[in-house]
This record gives C-alpha cells, sequence and structure tokens, in this order.
C-alpha cells in the first residue's frame, strides 16, 4: 500500500493536433461529453462511460514519438512524488503547477513509458 492517497480519477492524456476537431470527434463519434476546455493551455477533457475515467487532450504537445499517458489523481501530489523518487522511479523535471487548476509531474515505469501524477488545485 502506498503512504499517498489517490483521488480514485485517472485521466488518459491524448496528445492532439486540433483541441476542438477532438472534442467534436469524441463527441460525435464516441458519444462522449465535454467536461471542460482551457484554450489558453491547448487543454481540454471529455467523459468516458467509466466511473472517475476522462480523455484529456493536449493539443501542446504532438502526437509524433508518444502516445497516451495515463494521469492518476492524487490527493498530495509532493507526498507521492517523494515516495516513488525514493524508491527509485525517475521523473521528468520537477512537478509543474498550473495556478488554480492543477499540479502535474511525469514519470516512468523501468521500460520508458510514461505515467503522470495529478493534483487538483480547482475548488475545494
Amino acid at each position: 500500500m502506498p503512504g499517498f492517497e489517490y483521488d480514485r480519477t485517472i485521466t488518459l492524456s491524448t496528445p492532439v493536433g486540433d483541441l476542438d476537431e477532438s472534442i467534436a470527434w469524441f463527441r460525435d463519434i464516441l458519444g462522449f461529453e465535454e467536461i471542460f476546455k482551457v484554450p489558453e493551455a491547448g487543454w481540454g477533457e471529455v467523459s468516458t462511460s467509466a466511473d472517475g475515467v476522462s480523455i484529456g487532450l493536449d493539443a501542446g504537445e504532438t502526437a509524433e514519438g508518444r502516445g497516451t499517458t495515463p494521469v492518476f489523481g492524487v490527493v498530495d501530489i509532493d507526498a507521492a512524488r517523494s515516495e516513488l523518487e525514493a524508491k527509485g522511479v525517475r521523473f521528468e523535471g520537477p512537478t509543474i503547477e498550473l495556478p488554480g487548476m492543477v499540479k502535474l509531474a511525469t514519470f516512468f515505469d523501468p521500460y520508458g513509458n510514461r505515467f503522470m501524477f495529478a493534483q487538483s488545485l480547482a475548488g475545494g
């Protein structure tokens, strides 16, 4: 059992070329609903049929050489990161904060696959 707490959400972060076009595709083809869109951050999210699972659409990244990144919601990202670092897990740079929105930390499994922790800073 980890010493930190998950918030019971998973976002599958996917690189896209056009945010609006991607939201429309997930809506019209798969029947998913837009949860929110932040054009200035190049980010949007759509629902899925699974509770606590969403698809994050990342227009700030290119799809070339990178696939979907599972993003695990955590209550305290600093505690989660510290615990994994103590176990020798490699992180990509410092934790990033988008004020009032989210803190993000990208890490890798032993095979170089990307994963990410996210701590919501919105609301209470």
